[in-house]
């Protein structure tokens, strides 16, 4: 099975990713020792396996305490959380950084077409004032391609934000706002614009900045404050090469070589069947050939349909049960 990215970004059906899928995990089984042993504990034979929702799932909290690598060759970046000072942070140690510029580079054309035809913004202080973000890295890309003139960061100047969407407002320039959803509250309490034409798209999380809000009521004001008709919103995180999008009312679309599955919350070797059923959120990202695409994450969440889902919350326990099935 050819196991390199160029064949996982052109993915087209089920059966073509449940054999991708299935190549990934054998590999993963045997490359990466902390997921070997895992697999291991579990009793689990790789050979055994036959269809991607029979694979094991590795719990999140392993990239803050383990390598978690699939290949020998040396790592180019590492990308990490943030954290509080004293706290573990996960680390992504990516051996080929041009697969993750391949992932988000398809996945962003594929949801929204090239960049290159965009004015792009970034309200994003939280990432920039700390080192080893993904998303930093992804955005840096994103305003390299975008072209456009007005294009960059905005770190606490908002009143330089409000004017600059005002001109590409009256320009009718195609415009996105990506920004961490505290830094978009604190802009909107000082500016109002109605600008229907524009994308604004809310990183998650109040990193500790604000009271955490119900996703309704989040994006009730800030479409109000914006003018737009839809809230979207990027889910990522550092454990992952590959992001899913909404584009409205919280319902995230995955690419063709990304899939979420949901856990039994009781249960967590226990895939649940039925859709609209909350469970713990388990990722299979497949640009993560070289380390492990199969994550257990703390998110909970709901499968809407084919490839869609929505996150629901997080788990309250710091980490998800079954980390003690290896000794650490």
């Amino acid at each position: 099975m050819n196991l390199s990215p160029g064949h996982f970004f052109s993915i087209s059906n089920e059966q073509d990713f449940n054999e991708s899928a299935l190549a990934v995990f054998r590999h993963q089984a045997i490359k990466c020792e902390i997921y070997r042993q895992y697999i291991s504990h579990l009793g689990i034979n790789h050979n055994d396996v036959r269809h991607y929702q029979d694979i094991p799932f590795l719990p999140i909290s392993f990239f803050k305490s383990h390598a978690v690598i699939s290949s020998s060759a040396p790592t180019e970046i590492t990308f990490s959380s943030s954290g509080t000072t004293g706290q573990m942070t996960s680390k992504h140690l990516v051996q080929d950084v041009s697969i993750y510029e391949e992932s988000y580079n398809k996945a962003f054309e594929l949801f929204y077409g090239k960049p290159s035809e965009y004015c792009i913004l970034a309200l994003l202080p939280s990432y920039l004032e700390r080192d080893g973000s993904s998303l930093i890295y992804m955005v840096d890309d994103l305003l390299k391609q975008s072209i456009h003139p007005l294009s960059g960061y905005f770190l606490h100047n908002h009143q330089e934000l409000f004017e600059t969407l005002n001109k590409l407002k009256a320009d009718g320039q195609k415009t996105l706002l990506i920004g961490v959803t505290y830094a978009l509250l604190d802009f909107t309490e000082q500016h109002q614009i109605d600008f229907p034409e524009l994308i604004v798209m809310e990183t998650g999380g109040m990193k500790g900045k604000r009271k955490e809000m119900v996703r309704a009521e989040l994006h009730h004001l800030l479409c109000d404050a914006f003018g737009v008709k839809h809230i979207h919103s990027e889910y990522g995180m550092t454990e992952l090469l590959s992001q899913a999008y909404s584009k409205g009312n919280g319902i995230f679309e995955c690419p063709p070589w990304m899939k979420i599955l949901l856990r039994d919350t009781s249960d967590p070797l226990s895939i649940l069947s039925q859709s609209n059923t909350t469970g713990g959120v388990n990722v299979i990202d497949l640009a993560n050939v070289n380390s492990c695409s199969f994550i257990a994450t703390q998110d909970l969440g709901k499968i809407h349909g084919e490839n869609s889902f929505e996150i629901m919350g997080r788990f309250d326990n710091a980490d998800i049960r079954g980390c003690n099935l290896l000794v650490q």
